[in-house]
């Protein structure tokens, strides 16, 4: 491990010198082409991802969920990537990438990229998707393509279920421009009073708990939720008229500004910036074509936006919605379902009776997800170790699991039966931290040794040591993997997962977890 180690250094420390020597003003315009930029080639990745949504080969719901991973892909870019490059503008950084593009270059080539994406997405839903599901009496409809029933049934709804949590923000100067969320969804309205002429700009949240596509009737014809409420908004501005009404969104800064090594207490410091992250500066604003300018005028000004930050929209703003259409219930519009078999090995021994760890000791064992089952296996591993009495302790680092993790739950029954448990929770996995700070909290209540990794790193690592007293001897279990400890993505990721109770990987699985858990160097790894 060791000579693996120096070699990567010697690689890290030529590409170094190679990194200066390329942006050397004598050299950096004859070595551009050769390199590939690292956010421009993010949106070549999400282009990829398009191309599926136009793919005839793909069953139709499996096209649409396409569209949809393609908005949420984007948001998370603007959260993250887009916002670490305004940062950098602000900063006056003017450092070019190897590629010979400097963050403002970069900024204005993912405008335009952006808005051609967009068109392109709108164009796959609205001239092939949309059609196409068509034949198959799955319909979006406007307002207006209703019919009088419809629209009395509808509203009815609206009455009941929508208008009671509904609360429109007006801007005067008794209310100063409200806060605007990240990511949510808006109705922008301008309502002027018919006596007076006077005009005033409203801002309306739409709820995020309530379905997007709002069935009508018993068919599958849907409305937009955004419809049905521009439809009744002489309810919420009574006595008013209705001059615009138009949806829109914003995107912030999402990433954490944390200082590892400043931090006394690493828990309580992202959790911080977990309550900052919702004020996070906005990136991106989003609206429909032919929107009036001076709607968006006051909108870029209060939201200290340029106009380069805006994106126009000429069919659905946050497309993400679609995933809810996948779901539909039209099996055969869907990619057929695999379920996963337990691997050979496994149900031969879940048959005659023996223990995951029996199976361990004959031979070493890999597993292929989703093909083969993670509960059969991982989970199953970590529950037979939770309730084995031959097991002095369990160690292991968690990275994204699910809220309800089985894996998370088998820990806290091993901690408060006695085992030695230990947890190395990386806090800091992006959009994940809060769930992983719920686990942390209630692993430590257990009983359970829980550590957040290395200042300075995340640690992604996937490996699990299990210490067993068997008859012969003491012996470690380790399962090493390529994927997250979690049930739902381990349904659909393709992933590799090792088990042994090699005793070289077993002391180096024992010298890794006392590396994360305690003060050392970093040791030098047998295999």
């Amino acid at each position: 491990m060791t000579s693996w180690r120096n070699r990567l250094l010697t690689v890290y420390r030529s590409a170094q010198d190679l990194y200066a020597e390329i942006i050397d003003s004598k050299n950096i315009n004859q070595s551009v082409n050769r390199y590939i930029n690292r956010e421009l080639s993010w949106l070549d990745f999400n282009d990829r991802v398009l191309a599926l949504a136009s793919d005839k080969n793909v069953p139709l719901l499996e096209r649409c969920r396409f569209v949809s991973i393609c908005s949420s892909n984007l948001d998370e870019f603007y959260q993250i990537r887009v916002a670490a490059l305004k940062d950098q503008v602000a900063g006056d950084i003017t450092t070019k990438t190897p590629d010979g593009r400097s963050p403002l270059d970069q900024l204005r080539e993912i405008t335009e990229r952006t808005q051609s994406f967009v068109q392109r997405q709108e164009d796959v839903w609205t001239k092939e998707l949309l059609p196409q599901l068509e034949l198959f009496d799955v319909r979006v409809q406007s307002w207006s393509q209703l019919s009088a029933n419809e629209k009395a049934e509808l509203s009815k709804d609206f009455d009941q279920k929508i208008f009671p949590v509904l609360t429109p923000l007006a801007v005067d100067p008794a209310h100063p421009f409200p806060y605007i969320s990240n990511l949510a969804l808006n109705l922008a309205v301008v309502a002027s009073d018919p006596n007076s002429g006077e005009q005033r700009f409203a801002r309306l949240k739409i709820p995020k708990n309530m379905s997007r596509f709002m069935r009508v009737g018993k068919s599958n014809n849907f409305v937009l939720l955004e419809e049905l409420i521009a439809a009744n908004l002489s309810r919420l501005f009574q006595g008013m008229t209705i001059e615009q009404c138009f949806v829109f969104r914003v995107t912030r800064n999402a990433d954490l500004s944390l200082d590892d090594e400043d931090a006394e207490d690493l828990l309580a410091a992202v959790e911080i910036e977990l309550r900052r992250r919702r004020f996070g500066r906005a990136v991106r604003l989003e609206v429909p074509h032919g929107t009036a300018q001076s709607v968006i005028d006051l909108m870029c000004e209060e939201l200290e936006l340029g106009p380069e930050d805006v994106t126009y929209h000429r069919s659905i703003i946050e497309m993400g919605c679609i995933s809810q259409l996948a779901s539909l219930d039209f099996s055969s519009l869907r990619f057929q379902p695999w379920p996963p078999l337990t691997a050979g090995r496994l149900a031969a021994a879940e048959f005659n009776g023996q223990s995951i760890f029996q199976v361990i000791r004959e031979r070493q064992l890999l597993v292929h997800h989703p093909h083969e089952s993670f509960a059969s296996s991982v989970e199953t591993f970590v529950e037979q170790a939770s309730s084995d009495p031959k097991v002095h302790s369990i160690k292991m680092t968690l990275y994204r699991t699910s809220g309800d993790s089985s894996i998370a739950k088998h820990l806290v029954r091993a901690a408060e039966s006695g085992k030695q448990v230990a947890v190395v929770l990386e806090i800091k996995a992006r959009f994940d931290e809060a769930r992983n700070i719920a686990w942390a909290k209630e692993l430590e209540y257990a009983g359970v040794h829980v550590t957040y990794g290395i200042v300075g790193l995340k640690t992604h690592s996937k490996c699990i040591l299990v210490v067993r007293e068997d008859s012969d001897q003491m012996r470690r279990y380790v399962h090493i993997g390529t994927g997250n400890y979690n049930s739902t993505t381990a349904r659909m990721y393709e992933d590799i997962g090792f088990f042994t109770c090699e005793e070289a990987i077993g002391a180096d699985a024992t010298e890794l977890f006392n590396y994360l858990t305690g003060y050392a160097r970093e040791p030098d790894y047998q295999r």
